[in-house]
């Protein structure tokens, strides 16, 4: 980075909409399903017509209160939704009703890991909401069309305070919560489809400064990558027009991912106004130390508590336990899998070797991987015994596991693949290598040590991969003695 952009510090806050995977919209019972003829999941309630009347739905205050729990927040038990009154072609009420002026979470953290370690990004808020229509602009020349289905449909929306000062540490950390909100089952976490939406705010300052530069948010990012994009983007414009004695405004920008750059949407030169108060049609509600506990008690095991479970007490390497922990499916394989069998390295080798493998050749999630985990348990548990090598169980047993369950020591035994460990037969083929490589042994004599390997495979290649391993270097390191 060149001398002019290392002088500057940047400052970001993300904006985080999380839709919560409810069956219904948060004050009425229309689907909450993405996708739907335009239209089709609605109802006088969503329309907001005159008499309607809203009623909340109660697993999405459940979702928010366990996203909440998960990430270290203060529960607030007393709570109202409010009117956030503005104008949009897309909003049917003219107003949207929001827990903005009383966040149901409060306060709390995320970690993410970085270059320099891990570090907390501190929290504002948690709160609840509805999400606004959609208007289409693609489907006539002259008029933008409006499809109500997303109208009403909950969300929860994620502040953090302006604790993340690189593109890197906002990608790590949108990492972190897409990951978070799938291991809970709260968000499915799709950006593409919406169901997780990022708006940016992004500051430079000099190094040492302690106000905050002009904000300016960044909207229409469908991607991390694309966040990660943008605010790099921004970073370098702030400061290139501050280096050119311009003056930065306080703007609303959109990203236009097709050419990586942004461009000014509106001016917000001042804070909306927008007339908070009580929602009159719906009555406060208050949380009582029992309901918390209750969701409390159906949090499952996090990524983090998983990491330190594997590192510390299976052993496994820490990039070994992040991986399997990445996705909760992959995570909730091993977990299965562990239970019958204690080589949880072996089992992680497997997971993260041949079965991902296969999962990525074939385009699969673990959760369509045709072997159940007793069964690869039995594989595991073959290969440990010293039956069969790993080479023939990855390469010959497994893809037939994968075809039809079987045991695969009936496979091994029907496709003659069983390990011969009987020396009789092994040691006249290490004569036949040996005797095929004179010169070979002489360097092996002279300190080419090295030279065991190709040993090995050439009597692998001519058992057939049937050999022993452990008794073929034994044999061979007596025979080389003399």
């Amino acid at each position: 980075m060149s001398d002019i952009y290392s002088k500057y510090e940047t400052v970001i806050g993300l904006e985080v909409h999380a839709q919560l995977l409810t069956d219904s919209k948060l004050f009425c019972s229309d689907s909450a399903a993405f996708g739907g003829a335009p239209n089709t999941h609605i109802s006088p309630i969503t329309m907001a017509h005159p008499g309607t009347l809203p009623r909340m739905n109660r697993k999405a205050a459940e979702y928010a209160i366990k996203l909440g729990l998960a990430c270290h927040c203060e529960i607030e038990k007393e709570n109202y939704f409010a009117r956030k009154n503005y104008f949009y072609p897309d909003l049917p009420k003219g107003y949207q009703v929001s827990q903005h002026t009383a966040p149901i979470c409060k306060g709390g953290y995320i970690s993410i890991i970085t270059d320099a370690g891990s570090r907390n990004i501190q929290l504002n808020r948690i709160h609840l909401e509805e999400d606004a229509g959609k208007l289409l602009h693609d489907q006539d020349p002259d008029y933008s069309y409006v499809d109500l289905n997303r109208a009403g449909v909950p969300l929860v929306e994620i502040v953090t305070e302006p604790d993340i000062h690189s593109s890197d540490e906002a990608y790590a950390y949108l990492t972190e919560m897409r990951r978070l909100v799938r291991y809970l089952g709260v968000c499915d976490g799709n950006m593409e489809e919406g169901s997780m939406r990022c708006d940016a705010n992004i500051s430079v300052r000099l190094k040492g400064a302690t106000t905050l530069g002009t904000k300016v948010e960044v909207k229409n990012m469908n991607s991390i990558r694309n966040v990660k994009r943008a605010i790099d983007n921004e970073v370098k414009r702030q400061i290139d027009l501050i280096e050119a004695g311009g003056t930065l405004v306080q703007e609303t920008r959109s990203f236009d991912a097709s050419n990586g750059s942004s461009f000014s949407l509106r001016s917000k030169e001042e804070a909306n106004d927008y007339r908070y108060f009580p929602e009159p049609d719906l009555a406060p509600f208050k949380l009582t130390d029992e309901f918390i506990d209750s969701i409390k008690a159906t949090l499952p095991a996090l990524p983090e508590e998983l990491i330190l479970k594997y590192t510390t007490e299976f052993g496994l390497p820490e990039y070994d336990a992040r991986v399997i922990c990445d996705d909760k499916s992959t995570a909730d394989y091993y977990e299965s899998l562990i239970a019958v069998t204690s080589q949880y390295k072996a089992a992680a080798n497997w997971m993260l070797g041949p079965v991902k493998s296969w999962l990525n050749e074939n385009a699969m999630e673990i959760g369509r991987f045709p072997v159940t985990p007793a069964a690869l348990a039995s594989l595991i548990s073959l290969t440990d015994a010293g039956k069969v090598s790993f080479s023939i169980a990855s390469s010959r047993i497994l893809p037939e596991m994968i075809q039809a369950p079987a045991d695969p020591l009936e496979i091994a035994t029907r496709l003659n693949l069983l390990q011969d460990n009987n020396a009789d037969n092994i040691s006249p083929i290490i004569d036949e290598v040996l005797a095929k490589y004179p010169d070979k042994v002489a360097a092996f004599k002279a300190g080419k040590k090295g030279l065991m390997s190709l040993f090995v495979g050439e009597v692998m290649k001519l058992s057939k991969g049937k050999a022993d391993p452990r008794l073929t270097n034994e044999l061979l390191a007596e025979k080389l003695k003399g």
